[in-house]
């Protein structure tokens, strides 16, 4: 018996059952069981009910505030410009994103966006999500002796201040590590989260000190210490005199071997600031080295810096196995350097001015080329 039969076949019986003496209303209660396969108890319920509603109407819930469809195409072109980020660092990213929109929008749209939650973000976006995960190739080599005059960091640093920079080396090899290809250097400041990056041809102890040495002379803030992996291309000799033999020397420090945690800040930037965008593609060229300088020490750099937020971890809560993390509000390294009381004011009212000169879409669409143009070159 189909469901309809069924709600039928019950106002028949309700109409009988409730007429009909205490005697007969036994004989019918078996009857609509045995003829619906009900539970005594659920027919009981059934029968009892004061009304049947055939077709549940939907009571009218609040209108819709965020259906604007100028609201979901902004959305979604931010989110693919700033590299499908997540919603939490999405909803700061408006604000500084939305001077700069091509499209009419009018007062009303723009105004939603300023408000939307990330949470709304994430409603209006679900259905052109999209996952991506890859794996990449360790190409880290132990040190040599010099590991006994590098200590291990433990927590030394004054972190709340910029200037300590965590390093890590990105090995653009495919899927072998055998012969010559490029790396790129990737350095992030851990309380501005600050980024400089260059390429190199090889893991060369001297490519590697020139880069490292570029990426000093851009930092807007003089480096207090530098902390790196266990890779011969940071510790040696060459970075070793660099940082020790001057007037202020540099807290030069590694993490410990196999204790990718220890770098877990530049260990971040490399997957969301260099594999999603340049892949893991294999740069045997040496040429590409000249076109991903050019790329890193212009759109690159002004783009990650001036225009995508992130959040940082401010307090860890442990209850039983579990960890609660707490972030605190997802901010650009532009913004955390203006925060900052460690900052001199000239250095700020150069990257005000700086500011005020970029275009966020601009910056999006032409490292956007030059990827393209390195990647045809594979």
């Amino acid at each position: 018996m189909s469901n309809k039969a069924k709600r039928e076949y019950l106002g028949a019986v309700r109409s009988r059952y409730f007429l009909a003496p205490k005697s007969e209303k036994q004989k019918i209660l078996d009857e609509f069981c045995a003829n619906c396969h009900y539970n005594r108890k659920y027919a009981i319920r059934l029968i009892n009910k004061k009304e049947i509603v055939q077709h549940a109407v939907k009571k009218p819930g609040r209108k819709k505030k965020y259906s604007h469809p100028d609201i979901f195409i902004f959305l979604r072109e931010l989110w693919v410009a700033t590299n499908l980020i997540c919603s939490k660092r999405l909803k700061p990213t408006i604000p500084l994103w939305l001077p700069f929109y091509e499209r009419p929008i009018s007062a009303e749209v723009e105004k939603l966006l300023l408000e939307i939650s990330a949470a709304s973000i994430d409603r209006i976006l679900e259905q052109v999500r999209k996952s991506r995960k890859k794996l990449g190739l360790s190409t880290t080599k132990p040190g040599s002796l010099i590991k006994k005059h590098v200590p291990i960091k433990t927590n030394q640093w004054d972190e709340t201040k910029p200037g300590f920079i965590e390093a890590d080396s990105v090995a653009h090899c495919g899927e072998s590590v055998s012969g010559m290809f490029v790396y790129s250097i990737n350095a992030v400041d851990i309380a501005t989260g600050w980024l400089e990056t260059r390429a190199v041809w090889g893991k060369g102890q001297h490519g590697c000190f020139n880069a490292i040495e570029s990426i000093e002379n851009s930092l807007p803030f003089k480096i207090r210490g530098f902390d790196s992996d266990n890779g011969g291309e940071f510790l040696n000799w060459h970075l070793h005199s660099y940082f020790t033999n001057r007037k202020h020397p540099v807290a030069y420090t590694r993490s410990r071997p196999y204790q990718k945690n220890d770098n877990a800040h530049v260990e971040g930037k490399n997957w969301t600031h260099i594999r999603q965008y340049l892949g893991y593609h294999r740069f045997e060229k040496e040429r590409i080295v000249d076109l991903l300088n050019d790329l890193y020490k212009n759109e690159w750099r002004l783009f990650f810096n001036f225009f995508i937020p992130s959040s940082k971890i401010i307090q860890k809560n442990r209850r039983g196995s579990k960890i609660t993390k707490v972030h605190d509000k997802p901010l650009t390294p532009y913004q955390r350097i203006m925060a900052s009381h460690d900052i001199s004011k000239r250095i700020k009212n150069e990257l005000t001015r700086l500011m005020y000169t970029l275009n966020p879409f601009e910056l999006q669409s032409c490292l956007v080329d030059k990827i393209k143009s390195i990647i045809a070159l594979v």
